[in-house]
């Protein structure tokens, strides 16, 4: 009997493991499972460092689907993701995101095919780790900030939105999700989206330097 697998990862206390299948199940997905791994870095960790990414593989057979709501949940580096994904499809898993409805699996035999797939696999892989870097980078610059505020400078307005919303507005906008479609989704204003999407190092910045 196959099953539908859902594997979520948060590695903050502002994200949230209930929103990741809540969302899953809108898409129209029939969870038979969910196997999660919280506070954990998808940086620092491998996918099979962690302890419940681990047991994807033993429980994932041939006709099973793996759900994430995007790549980036099955980790932040090019290498080990690419290379999970390349196991699974290998063993007859079909894996397949929430956002966009993307489908990965090994049915393609078409040469032309196979190349168009793992070309996409690269670039999810590749962008979810330039985002991690990239974070990364205006973490720091939150911290700088947060020391400033400590000396009296003025900060700013607080951010209106939260880390795990702007992970998603991230993630929609990598899948090539529109403002108006990302704001709906995420219950933000079109404005503040578009803000994310024009000054992404930015937005992450404000988030540090308030300590979100």
């Amino acid at each position: 009997m196959t099953r539908t697998v859902l594997y979520a990862r948060v590695s903050t206390t502002e994200q949230n493991i209930a929103h990741q299948r809540t969302q899953a199940e809108q898409a129209g997905f029939k969870i038979d499972e969910v196997v999660a791994d919280e506070g954990v870095s998808g940086v620092a960790t491998t996918l099979k460092e962690r302890p419940e990414g681990r047991r994807l593989f033993d429980i994932l057979r041939a006709g099973d689907t793996l759900v994430v709501r995007w790549v980036d949940r099955l980790g932040r580096n090019y290498q080990d993701v690419c290379g999970a994904i390349r196991e699974f499809m290998k063993r007859g898993v079909v894996i397949r995101t929430v956002i966009n409805g993307l489908t990965f699996d090994g049915a393609a035999k078409d040469p032309m095919q196979q190349a168009v797939r793992d070309a996409l696999i690269g670039f999810m892989a590749a962008l979810s780790q330039a985002q991690a870097e990239a974070t990364k980078e205006a973490q720091k610059a939150g911290i700088a900030a947060a020391k400033a505020k400590q000396e009296g400078a003025y900060l700013g307005r607080k951010p209106s939105y939260s880390r795990e919303q702007l992970e998603i507005v991230r993630d929609m906008l990598a899948g090539g999700a529109g403002a108006s479609e990302i704001a709906k989704a995420t219950k933000l204003t079109r404005q503040t989206v578009i803000r994310v999407r024009e000054e992404p190092a930015k937005a992450e910045a404000a988030l540090a330097a308030w300590g979100l």
